[in-house]
């Protein structure tokens, strides 16, 4: 032990833990460029079109953001206890802490973090992540795990989503999470054609892309909830227990679904009931077309006049030479 400096053997340092998702952060920093880029645009705008062009972009980008931005987050379900649990194997030591276990589409996150946090000579702050993509192997993850000698809480709760446990949950998770993912990429698609539509003039088409957009991220959330439907592995930590529930990244992708859901109505409906109403918001006002074909007419006719002119003068020297 004290060769180690206070840590156990046979056990490397604590993880430290993984603050920011990388891929999330690439998400936020594209879609924030995207809208930097189109409000440079505004200035050049006038009316009230500057307002519908600000309202178009916001809402437009915080859709397809969302629906990025919710494949990669581990926050689809979550769960969090605080309790004293044995901390490594072998030893007697407890340790106070709070528990958490976070899952996404991708994987399960389990968090351990001491309170306090500097505990038995170290800071116990751990942030492990165990894949189930297709591609990947669960088991292993666990196994390495199992070799970097991660504490008890950790390796309790990650073997109740391998395998091998008789909680079945690993399979379940990993297909649900697995169509989830592939029909939120079709929402993300859908989305991408609404917006080719909606700055065409067709609104209404865009609209109804708009419900299909909708439509799929619930199709999303109710794959995702099948796995509730099968009884629930309750994981357990002395006299308390831990079990998962909705997190934001559900609620978010539900609250984004209704979104569009009324975006596509509102716009079908104006289209029908306030036809001019929903050009002007789009920017597609016939007036204004009439007007610069007007202008146009009147540029034009000046050298149209000029030319019948000279026809007439040179068919009335052509009349007179001849008589």
């Amino acid at each position: 032990m004290t060769l180690f400096d206070g840590i156990y053997p046979f056990y490397s340092q604590q993880k430290k833990p993984f603050v920011f998702d990388v891929d999330i952060i690439i998400v936020i920093i594209v879609f924030l460029v995207i809208a930097f880029s189109f409000l440079l645009i505004l200035p050049g705008i006038r009316g009230r079109a500057r307002l519908f062009w600000l309202l178009r972009v916001i809402a437009s980008l915080f859709i397809g953001g969302v629906i990025v931005a919710v494949n990669f987050t581990s926050d689809w379900e979550s769960g969090r206890v605080t309790a004293t649990t044995t901390y490594k194997s072998f030893s007697p030591d407890v340790v106070h802490a709070d528990i958490g276990v976070h899952i996404g589409l991708a994987g399960v996150n389990i968090t351990l973090v001491g309170k306090p946090a500097a505990q038995l000579n170290e800071t116990i702050n751990y942030n492990e992540h165990f894949s189930w993509l297709f591609g990947t192997d669960y088991n292993h993850e666990f196994k390495e795990g199992l070799e970097r000698g991660l504490p008890n809480p950790i390796l309790y709760a990650a073997e109740k989503f391998s395998m091998l446990s008789p909680c079945g949950m690993h399979g379940q998770y990993r297909i649900a999470g697995h169509y989830a993912s592939a029909t939120l990429w079709v929402a993300f698609c859908a989305w991408l054609v609404s917006n080719m539509l909606f700055s065409m003039p067709v609104p209404a088409y865009g609209g109804y892309m708009m419900l299909v957009t909708g439509a799929f991220l619930i199709f999303a959330l109710l794959s995702f909830s099948t796995v509730r439907s099968s009884s629930p592995c309750v994981i357990h930590f002395g006299s308390v227990s831990l079990q998962p529930d909705y997190g934001l990244s559900f609620w978010l992708t539900l609250a984004t679904g209704l979104l569009c859901f009324l975006i596509g109505a509102v716009v079908i409906l104006l289209h029908y009931v306030r036809p001019d109403a929903l050009k002007a918001f789009f920017d597609l006002c016939e007036d204004e077309e009439e007007e610069e074909g007007g202008l146009g007419e009147v540029y034009i006719n000046p050298h149209l006049a000029e030319i019948k002119t000279l026809s007439s003068q040179l068919d009335f020297k052509l009349t007179i030479k001849n008589s």
